[in-house]
């Protein structure tokens, strides 16, 4: 599918690996549209890159959501592409010296994580499904969702998160599915270790453990090399219901 004279949008555009998302979108001649928190949007400044706009949504909201597909249907651009990015990484384990998992940080986790990413999904492919088609095949659209080798390999204290990218892998299948009718594809990505702001705490030394444990290339991943993956799926008219590992073969250890 063309990207260029398209609509994009992706979630947590203001950092990280929809950030790094939104540029290459914009560069290879999408209108983008980020969704992220207004928080995060403040963070980033003046650094948002030519072609993309940044609308503050709260992806876990209806209205809110609603409100920004409905901006970008608006802009007369046709909505085509769909990259949903945001998420929270929060650590607990079941059970600690400091009592049983708290629930309302399991609760966020999945909230953020999945509901977030369904909810955009939904509403996405609805404005999707009414615009016409570009090709034979009666094409209209892609998502592309972000899961993690968490949700294969989940280490201690990742219950949350692992569940609920484990949830984004399990959404694949049935949504490529259901979108199968109106032209949409929909694949998932799921990270190892990337280069994001998440890690921007670590000590150098930590870093070269991460690194060492990635059998090759022994780095971090870096989040243009996300962005170049979703660009190809945009680009593969016969990717559909994929989730696609992009973790240097790494398989994540119990810790």
């Amino acid at each position: 599918m063309e990207i260029s004279g398209s609509a994009a949008l992706v979630t947590g555009a203001a950092s990280g690996l929809g950030a790094a998302t939104a540029k290459r979108l914009a560069d290879a001649g999408a209108t983008v549209f980020g969704l992220d928190l207004a928080q995060s949007i403040e963070r980033a400044g003046d650094s948002v890159p030519a072609g993309v706009t940044l609308i503050a949504t709260d992806v876990t909201s209806g209205d809110e959501v609603k409100a920004a597909v409905d901006q970008i249907v608006e802009s007369g651009v046709p909505l085509r592409i769909v990259v949903n990015c945001a998420g929270v990484g929060w650590a607990g384990r079941i059970l600690s010296k400091n009592g049983p998992h708290d629930l309302e940080l399991f609760r966020t986790v999945i909230t953020v994580n999945l509901l977030g990413t369904f909810n955009v999904m939904r509403l996405a492919a609805d404005a999707i499904s009414k615009t016409d088609t570009v090709d034979d095949s009666g094409q209209r659209g892609v998502v592309i969702n972000t899961a993690s080798v968490a949700a294969f390999e989940g280490q201690i204290g990742q219950i949350a998160y692992s569940a609920s990218k484990g949830g984004v892998h399990g959404m694949t299948i049935p949504a490529a599915r259901d979108l199968a009718q109106f032209g949409i594809r929909v694949n998932t990505i799921a990270p190892g270790i990337v280069d994001t702001p998440m890690l921007a705490g670590v000590t150098p030394e930590y870093r070269k453990g991460l690194e060492a444990g990635v059998p090759f290339p022994s780095r971090l991943a870096q989040p243009t090399e996300y962005a170049q993956l979703a660009q190809m799926i945009v680009e593969h008219d016969y990717l559909n219901g994929e989730t696609i590992r992009m973790d240097g073969a790494l398989r994540m250890a119990p810790r």
